[in-house]
Order: structure tokens, then C-alpha cells, then sequence
């Protein structure tokens, strides 16, 4: 859930900052902000994110590395024209790839220092993860939907 509301701060901020950029603009800047600060996290504190691998996931902790440089290297390519739209289908595919690990911690009471400690939250953030792919799609501009400009009849 963090995540999320750290996408929406942001995007706020870069609404108030950038007032002349458009909507994929700010939210591309916000996911790349916060996939930076929370892949960083996942090196920093790998513990935190081995709690949350679902046993049958193998190489935890290089698996835990490998989703934090996952999400450094998709954050930056957001920000790069030449491979935007790759980087937006790569996240969108990760967070495909990392909902079964989210309804892991659901389904368990997942309890980690540094996280939130009630299971009500890990069930809150899966109705989100279909928010996530959009985002990564939507600010990459290989979808439109809802924000696209209808041309006059």
C-alpha cells in the first residue's frame, strides 16, 4: 500500500512542480521515483522482502535482489524516450509476475518489521495490482485509457 500512496504523492508533487507536463509525463516521474526508492529498499533491507517469498519461489535472496535491480532498471528506463515502452511492458509484466507473492503474504498474516503489521492491508493492496500494470502502460503511452482526448465529430 505504500507504494501506491507513494505514486500518488508524487504525482500530486509533479502536478504543482511540472504544470505544463501532461498526465503520462507526472505519472511516469512518480512510478520511476518511487520504483527507485523501493527497489533500493529491497537491496538495503532484503530481510524485509525474504519474509514476503512464497516457498515454492526458488534463490530467495537473489530473487529479492533481482526484483529491487528489476525495479531500478524498469524505473530508469521510464525516463529514457528509446526505451520507454519496453520498460512499460516489462513492469507491467513484473507486476503480473510478483501478484502470486502478494496473495502469499495475504493469505498468511505476513508479519515484518518495517511493514505494516495488520493483514487487513495485504488484502487492501491486491485490488491494486491491476492499478499498477495500468500505470506502468499508461505513463509509458502504449495505452490511452481513460485520459485520451476524444476527437471532435
Amino acid at each position: 500500500m505504500l507504494f501506491f500512496a507513494l505514486l500518488a504523492v508524487l504525482t500530486a508533487a509533479t502536478a504543482l512542480v511540472h504544470r505544463k507536463s501532461d498526465w503520462p509525463q507526472r505519472m511516469r516521474l512518480a512510478m520511476a521515483i518511487a520504483l527507485i526508492a523501493v527497489g533500493n529498499d529491497h537491496w538495503a533491507n532484503p530481510g524485509r522482502y525474504l519474509a514476503m517469498m512464497p516457498p515454492w519461489v526458488p534463490l530467495h535472496y537473489e530473487m529479492v535482489l533481482f526484483t529491487g535491480a528489476a525495479e531500478i532498471v524498469g524505473a530508469l528506463g521510464l525516463l529514457v524516450r528509446k526505451t520507454r515502452a519496453l520498460a512499460g511492458l516489462a513492469l507491467a509484466a513484473y507486476f503480473v509476475a510478483v501478484f502470486p507473492a502478494n496473495i502469499h503474504n495475504a493469505l498468511n498474516s505476513l508479519a515484518v518489521d518495517g511493514l505494516p503489521q495488520v493483514a487487513w492491508c495485504y488484502w487492501a493492496r491486491l485490488p491494486f495490482q491491476p492499478f499498477a500494470i495500468w500505470w506502468a502502460l499508461f505513463s509509458a503511452q502504449l495505452i490511452h485509457w481513460p485520459l485520451r482526448v476524444r476527437a471532435a465529430s
